[in-house]
């Protein structure tokens, strides 16, 4: 009989860790090879993780909420069919098997005292930082308040307070008893210790540095300084929480700048409504513009390798593959990136798969981590509600990220043998939000020419000939 260790695996481009959201197994439960046995959550996508072998789960090594590092041991499987050992050596492997049960029994017997005691200090500080399950236990423990908690400079992922950081803090901090800077936490004496003759700014926050547990439960929360009448609390889910770190880290690392062209898709619109039909039935897939506009991009990064890049310190990366990334919405209103790898590589019945496959698999979280890792330039539609443009975030560590506007009919001057001449064309607006470090006006504008360039002669290319009826 051999145990068997279910490993965090790699995640995708840039993932060290995951949450565990949600345990499909239970100690005792019997588990074939390749059946999911756990859910796990990264700052890019939802996903379960299988069993690795046949046979029965005996331990887990992380609770529910626990945030492992890639390549940690999350439980164990006792397998009946794996044997590496000879009989002589069965007593040994027998008291082994003792040994990492009864850790097993501990290490859950431990766990349930951290939830315990980190159930009595919120989970987020007044600024937002996420607090976990030990970091709680040890506050709660220590008398560490939420303020003292939020001028912690953590050492973990997006600054995250580890274990290491707020015992530093603690020891840095001294004994609560023993007089320092300042007074015993949660007394009003330490208050009236104040100097008179301190600037307001400097009383203020030398209060809030004394304040204990219950100065900290009398501060009026969120809800108290924002429930009027009718007024609905909605706590943000883990993605939008994501989504929100993520917009503001990219205009914080980027100088934004967007520039806008418009585009004439009249011969596109009526080219894909008189094949769509021949299209599907030829092919098995919808046609729609996305893959259309897919294919131009892709073309015009090609011809301008300069906004395909990435920046790392004062390096530019010029990526050599074009993975064109597709925002898309969800059910629930937040938004993913899935990636189409080597877009360039690929003809239109390619793309069109390809876009319609990542949709209905994001919208049904269906994704892996690999469909959603290694984008080199990002595609935005907010034509989809009908919006003409937009200035999109760029998606770091991108560099540029295109947005593409609703096809309206409009009145526009078109040039005819006989003159010029108006009539109503569909026409669309294009955005390129460019991040300034690195590509200048010249560029990007160049760029989103050649672009229109693409599409306008969209129709053109000869190998399009194949669709027609």
């Amino acid at each position: 009989m051999a145990k068997v260790e279910i490993i965090l695996p790699a995640m995708g481009e840039g993932i060290i860790e995951a949450t565990i959201t949600r345990w499909l197994v239970k100690e005792g439960t019997e588990v074939e090879e390749d059946d999911p046995v756990v859910e796990v959550a990264t700052d890019k996508v939802d996903t379960e993780i299988p069993s690795p072998a046949s046979g029965v789960i005996t331990g887990f090594a992380f609770a529910e909420g626990e945030i492992p590092k890639v390549g940690d041991v999350l439980a164990w499987i006792e397998n009946e069919q794996i044997s590496e050992v000879s009989e002589e050596s069965s007593p040994k492997v027998e008291a082994d098997y003792i040994d990492v049960k009864n850790l097993s029994v501990a290490a859950r017997e431990e766990k349930r005292e951290v939830e315990t005691k980190g159930s009595e200090v919120k989970s987020r500080t007044p600024e937002g930082k996420y607090l976990t399950p030990l970091v709680r236990k040890i506050a709660s423990e220590e008398g560490v308040s939420l303020s003292d908690l939020d001028s912690i400079k953590g050492s973990g992922m997006d600054g995250r307070i580890t274990k290491e950081d707020i015992l530093s803090f603690i020891s840095g901090k001294g004994s609560a008893d023993k007089p320092v800077e300042k007074e015993p936490q949660g007394t009003k004496e330490a208050e009236s210790t104040l100097s008179a003759s301190a600037d307001e700014g400097k009383k203020q926050t030398s209060q809030a540095e004394v304040k204990g547990p219950e100065a900290v439960a009398a501060a009026p929360s969120a809800e108290a300084r924002y429930n009027d009448a009718g007024d609905e609390i909605i706590e943000m889910d883990r993605i939008r929480k994501i989504i929100a770190e993520h917009m503001v880290s990219s205009k914080r690392t980027s100088p934004h700048v967007t520039t806008f062209i418009d585009v004439d898709v009249t011969d596109i619109i009526n080219w894909r409504n008189r094949v769509k039909d021949n299209f599907l039935k030829s092919t098995g897939t919808k046609l729609t513009l996305t893959p259309i506009f897919f294919e131009a991009t892709a073309r015009a990064l090609r011809q301008f390798p300069g906004i395909n890049i990435q920046v790392d310190g004062t390096t530019i990366i010029r990526k050599k593959s074009i993975n064109l990334g597709m925002a898309t919405a969800l059910p629930n209103g937040n938004l993913i990136v899935p990636i189409i790898k080597n877009a360039d590589e690929k003809s239109l019945i390619g793309l069109a798969r390809d876009v319609n496959d990542l949709a209905v698999r994001a919208r049904g979280n269906k994704l892996k981590p690999d469909d959603i890792s290694g984008g080199t330039f990002s595609i935005t539609n907010y034509g989809t509600v009908g919006n003409l443009m937009g200035t999109p975030i760029i998606n770091q560590p991108q560099c540029a990220i295109l947005g593409i506007g609703a096809v309206k009919k409009m009145p526009a001057v078109i040039e005819t043998p006989s003159g010029d001449a108006i009539a109503i064309r569909q026409i669309m607006y294009l955005s390129l939000s460019y991040d300034h470090r690195v590509i200048d006006g010249a560029l990007a504008g160049t760029f989103i020419s050649q672009l229109k360039q693409n599409l306008e002669s969209f129709t053109s290319n000869s190998w399009l000939e194949e669709f027609e009826v």
